[in-house]
């Protein structure tokens, strides 16, 4: 069987929308790629979000240097594609980034691992990008929380 990785995205979720969505998956390891693990979202800042996912048996783990820099976000919140890309595939060039890589590829090769950020749509968003530059031997799973 195919190695797997999961995404999903908050944008228009609740937090028990989520932490369900990752339940029925099967998920054991929520990986946080967002740079600033803040939203403006209740219930989905990085020790309220980390709470809610261990009460539901899942782990939650942050990879500060995976997410995305400001230039990259003002530009994904824009709609300019290659924008994000262009700035993203700078962030994984960066050392900080590769070692994080490293660490999510081994945590997603023994464990059944989701990756966290806002957008909803995983085609736009740089969980996609991060799939395609640095876990492309996995096969993605898009999670969408019910609404």
């Amino acid at each position: 069987m195919a190695k797997q990785v999961w995404t999903i995205g908050y944008e228009q979720a609740t937090v028990p929308a989520v932490i369900d969505a990752l339940v029925a998956a099967g998920v054991e390891v929520l990986a946080d790629v967002r740079a600033l693990p803040l939203s403006r979202r209740p219930g989905f800042s990085k020790t309220a979000l980390a709470g809610a996912a261990r009460e539901a048996g899942i782990e939650y783990r942050h990879f500060k240097p995976l997410g995305t820099p400001k230039e990259g976000r003002e530009a994904a919140r824009k709609g300019d594609q290659k924008g994000l890309e262009r700035v993203y595939s700078g962030q994984l060039e960066l050392p900080e980034a590769l070692a994080a890589a490293a660490q999510l590829r081994d945590l997603a090769s023994s464990r059944r691992v989701a990756l966290l950020c806002f957008c909803g749509d995983a085609g736009k968003c740089h969980r996609s990008l991060l799939h395609a530059a640095m876990l492309s031997d996995f096969e993605a799973v898009h999670l969408i929380p019910a609404a």
